[in-house]
Formats: structure tokens, C-alpha cells, sequence
């Protein structure tokens, strides 16, 4: 339902991007404007340029330009500060670290191959919520989301271990 509306945002978005004008030039007022408040130089006091010194510009940038990088190489780059977790990303490592701990208590490795692609979409999903609680941290129905995938999983396992006759 949602792919149908964001699509039809797309293409309308699309067409309209493709209706503007492909370039658009200032009006030659405006050049004008800009060429008066330019500061004007009088080209009877410019020194001649010697082919000496016009040399020795290059050089010269040349020689900042290695200074500079070789100041950059030196100075060691400063890390920016990783935040804090928030108290829900706390929660979930935690939810994560106990759900590790109850699948570990599980003989899951010896469960059938047509319980597996239901057990992979619930680890899935749970990949998926745990980067959206990373990219939105204050987002707390992503947590109960986060604890039931873990409990479905669980119980899933749980069916699949007991079908099998797996001790558990």
C-alpha cells in the first residue's frame, strides 16, 4: 500500500523534474551589476610579467601544496566522539544478548531443512529492526517489535527442535 503511494510520489516527482528547463541564465542585467561593483585595475601600473617570475609561481604553489600535505600526514586526524547509547539501544543489547544465550541452550544447528527459510526471514527481521532502532534510537515500538521477533524465533525454534524428537 505504501509502495504504491511512494511510487506514484516517485514518478510524479520525476515528471515534474523533467518538465523544468534544462539551464537558466541570469538576465544580462544582473552580469552588469556584478561587472560595476567589481573593483577596476589600471593595467598601466600591472608589472610585467617575466618569464623568471612566471616560473616561479608554480614552483611555488607547488612547493605549499607538498608543505600542506605534509603537515596533514603528520598531524594525526582526530576521531569524532561516538555517542552515548540511548537507554533503548541499552535495552536491546541486552533483549539481543539473552536471546543469544537462549538459542545457544538450543540443539538449532540439527533442526530440518524446511524449518530453516521461517527461522532465516524471524533473523532477518531482527536485523533489520536493530538497524532501524540504530538510525531512529528513540523509537520505542521498535523495541517491543525487537522482543517479539526474538520471542517468534524462540517458539519457532522451540516447534522445530520438538518436531525433530531433539532433546532440548
Amino acid at each position: 500500500m505504501n509502495d504504491h503511494h511512494d511510487n506514484a510520489f516517485t514518478d510524479d516527482l520525476q515528471a515534474r523534474l523533467r518538465a523544468l528547463p534544462a539551464e537558466r541564465l541570469p538576465p544580462a542585467q544582473a552580469w552588469q551589476r556584478i561587472a560595476a561593483q567589481l573593483p577596476q585595475r589600471d593595467p598601466a601600473r600591472a608589472a610585467p610579467a617575466t618569464a623568471r617570475t612566471a616560473r616561479r609561481w608554480p614552483l611555488r604553489i607547488g612547493l605549499g601544496l607538498a608543505a600542506a600535505l605534509a603537515v596533514l600526514m603528520v598531524v594525526p586526524a582526530a576521531t569524532p566522539p561516538t555517542p552515548r547509547p540511548t537507554a533503548l539501544q541499552r535495552q536491546a543489547e541486552v533483549m539481543a544478548a539473552e536471546y543469544q544465550q537462549a538459542m545457544a541452550a538450543l540443539p538449532a544447528d540439527q533442526i530440518g531443512a524446511d524449518w530453516q527459510p521461517a527461522l532465516h526471514e524471524l533473523d532477518s527481521s531482527a536485523g533489520y529492526i536493530r538497524a532501524a532502532i540504530a538510525e531512529n534510537p528513540r523509537a520505542g515500538f521498535l523495541l517491543t517489535q525487537l522482543q517479539r521477533t526474538y520471542a517468534l524465533r524462540l517458539e519457532l525454534t522451540q516447534q522445530a527442535v520438538n518436531a525433530a524428537g531433539l532433546p532440548s
